[in-house]
């Protein structure tokens, strides 16, 4: 069994962008893309976090490294 995101969440986000139909390869492609991503934001994350010297990765953390790695 996968670990990670699941595919049924990835198959409504495809749809909910206003496709018919998904392909279970397309699915699984959002998924791989979207976890490279969540990772990279988690580890900018967890920097701020470390420079603040703090152990929690809070939700300002989150939004920041989202801001900074949407802009790269």
């Amino acid at each position: 069994m996968q670990k990670g995101l699941q595919l049924a969440p990835m198959h409504r986000i495809i749809k909910k962008a206003g496709a018919e139909r998904v392909s279970e390869e397309a699915a699984k492609e959002l998924r791989k893309a979207l976890e490279a991503i969540g990772l990279k934001i988690a580890k900018e994350a967890l920097d701020f976090t470390r420079h603040t010297r703090r152990k929690t990765v809070k939700a300002v953390d989150i939004q920041i490294a989202v801001k900074k790695i949407l802009k790269e």
